[in-house]
């Protein structure tokens, strides 16, 4: 069956990343289903009528860098003075390799000290940082859920007596082992809540239009790189973020779920159903090119 929205009333749930592509999805999706929500990016300057809108539907809206520990401090006690509790995290923010170079190309080699100092620092270590804080409410009640985003690239699957990478080739150092790590931890995190009866899950998203898609797309094209598959709208992880949001220990925990797979299974529409069809002219038509060839 698919996800209802039924528990979801009036439950406070924290989104980072929320002022641009999956972020905005969640935030919107779960205000569309009577939660109240605290809305937390880096930055709000070029995303003011989203956070008009949904200020204006009731969702705390802060500003919020996840590799800062003080702001994390500051956006936690901010949402205990709004909501006074949390329960339900979900940790989007991310720094992707697209942040690094143009094409979201770089190999091991490539990378730099600072490469992965930063990217550490937002995507395993601004995890950790918000997930200390935001879960203390849900320890403390004895309910909760946590959701953390990966991605298929840090897949790996049993080949006779070897494990190999599902897509090694896609050139995305060192944001995969960075992800890498955040699913590791969350699977130990998962084992760890039970006793407080905390879910923790991960999602590994279908390929999705994100706010740098566009540009790196472009620099692919013009540099002779196939664009790969036309990606999904981001709003094809809402309905298995509601489902998990209404989790907790005694439930679904521990488990990692592709998203679009999911999708599916649960009557809710494959590739066909999500993809975007909405971008600009020059990148639909390398799509549609590239379908023709």
């Amino acid at each position: 069956m698919a996800a209802s929205n039924e528990g979801l009333m009036g439950r406070v749930v924290a989104v980072t990343g929320a002022a641009r592509g999956m972020g905005r999805a969640y935030v919107e999706g779960f205000l569309s289903s009577g939660a109240r929500v605290v809305a937390t990016d880096k930055s709000w300057a070029d995303a003011g009528e989203l956070r008009d809108r949904i200020e204006d539907a009731g969702a705390l809206v802060l500003e919020m860098d996840v590799s800062d520990n003080a702001q994390v401090g500051d956006a936690y006690e901010a949402t205990l003075k709004e909501f006074g509790t949390v329960d339900v995290l979900i940790n989007n923010a991310a720094l992707v390799t697209a942040f690094l170079t143009p094409t979201g190309k770089r190999t091991t080699l490539e990378t730099t000290d600072e490469d992965w100092e930063t990217m550490l620092g937002v995507n395993l270590m601004g995890t950790l940082r918000v997930t200390r804080r935001f879960i203390q409410p849900m320890i403390e009640k004895r309910r909760g859920s946590i959701i953390n985003v990966v991605s298929s690239g840090i897949l790996n699957f049993s080949r006779g007596a070897a494990f190999t990478a599902l897509r090694p080739w896609s050139q995305e150092m060192p944001y995969q082992a960075t992800k890498a790590a955040v699913a590791a931890m969350s699977f130990y995190l998962a084992e760890e809540m039970k006793q407080h009866n905390v879910a923790v899950n991960i999602l590994i998203p279908g390929h999705s239009r994100g706010a740098w898609f566009d540009d790196t797309m472009r620099a692919r094209v013009a540099a002779g790189i196939n664009p790969g598959i036309r990606p999904v709208v981001p709003e094809h992880i809402v309905p298995i973020a509601r489902y998990l949001a209404c989790q907790d220990g005694s439930g679904i925990t521990g488990r990692m779920f592709p998203v679009m797979e999911w999708n599916e299974e649960h009557g809710l529409g494959g590739y066909e159903t999500w993809a975007d069809t909405t971008m600009p002219a020059d990148l639909n038509e390398a799509y549609d090119s590239q379908s023709r060839a």
